[in-house]
């Protein structure tokens, strides 16, 4: 646990101006968010929600790089193991519990840590990003979803693409819900999906520290990562879930690494081949990544984990943030875990 536990940080829950702190750390997968949250988060007193939605699922563990039941003892986790892999957690739904979550934490006099690298929801939690509010159309979903059935999710999805190439770049050709739901409020309203999210002034004083390495050092990392998930029992992991129940066709295991793992277990595709695939679609998923955290963005302060410590970056939030951090202890090195 946090060296602060046992101390009274006031100057936490105190607004800075009129908001309250919130720092938020993003990147690629692999890039290293999880030791450098945790390692942050000890030495200013903070707690991390997660805002990767692969981490809301119980029994998902090794395929989801989730953080360990020791590192989750090290500093207070949230939004983690919160849903069963058949329960569905919208981005409506998880906006709102953040919002709670984090509210809470400034209440106990603590650091807000909001950590992951699925773009829309960060964006939902930092800037009053809310989802479309047209209500369901089960006609025109049931229709949709015949559609994708009959003449698969990639020609689903290249329709989006022709009526809103913005929504069809955020979204993964292989996530046929997010496909449908966008195309469906598309057709219902007559307007982009895009440009129907509400974005207002943030409720926050943001701090964003984005994470990166050298694109080589970075497929290096995410190989090495794949290589472990097999060694550590990813194939049992989904071989139990499928024994638990859960179908196949859930989205949560439609997530890279789950579904090739249910092709090699019915047969259909080799563990050698799995491992291929996944480290493919791992790349393709960390260029969409970008397309949500820019290095261009001026509300991002990007560091090069090959170049900076943890001691700068808990002393450049201290100096960004100084009413509202006590001072701790630094370590002058970074994990590669």
């Amino acid at each position: 646990m946090s060296s602060h536990d046992n101390k009274d940080p006031k100057g936490f829950s105190k607004p800075l101006g009129s908001k309250p702190p919130l720092i938020v750390i993003v990147g690629p997968t692999a890039v290293g968010k999880t030791e450098i949250s945790l390692q942050l988060a000890e030495q200013l007193g903070g707690e991390i929600v997660s805002a990767d939605s692969r981490l809301f699922y119980r029994g998902m563990d090794i395929g989801t790089a989730k953080p360990t039941l020791a590192e989750r003892a090290r500093v207070p986790h949230h939004l983690i193991d919160v849903a069963e892999p058949d329960e569905t957690w919208s981005l409506a739904v998880f906006q709102k519990v953040a919002r709670q979550v984090i509210a809470d934490i400034h209440r106990r006099g603590r650091l807000p840590f909001l950590v992951g690298g699925t773009g829309q929801y960060v964006r939902a939690v930092t800037l009053e990003w809310m989802p479309p509010a047209q209500a369901p159309h089960p006609r025109l979903r049931a229709a949709l979803e015949a559609l994708a059935q009959a003449r698969g999710r990639d020609w689903l999805h290249v329709r989006l693409s022709t009526l809103d190439p913005v929504a069809a770049e955020r979204i993964d050709p292989r996530n046929s819900r997010r496909t449908i739901r966008a195309l469906e409020v598309i057709l219902v309203t007559g307007k982009r999906f895009s440009v129907q999210r509400g974005l207002g002034i943030s409720p926050y004083r943001l701090l964003t520290i984005g994470l990166i390495r050298p694109r080589p050092g970075l497929y290096a990392r995410l190989d090495a990562r794949i290589q472990a998930m097999f060694a550590n029992g990813l194939l049992d992991e989904v071989q139990k879930l499928l024994e638990g129940g859960y179908s196949p066709d859930l989205p949560s295991l439609s997530a890279i690494g789950y579904r090739q793992c249910v092709a090699v277990l019915q047969g259909k595709m080799s563990r050698e081949q799995a491992i291929i695939e996944i480290k493919r679609a791992t790349r393709v998923f960390v260029r969409r990544q970008a397309n949500w955290f820019k290095p261009d963005d001026p509300e991002i302060h990007w560091f090069n984990l090959g170049e900076v410590t943890v001691a700068r970056l808990a002393a450049f939030i201290r100096a960004t943030l100084p009413r509202t951090l006590e001072k701790g202890g630094e370590n002058n090195t970074i994990s590669n875990n």
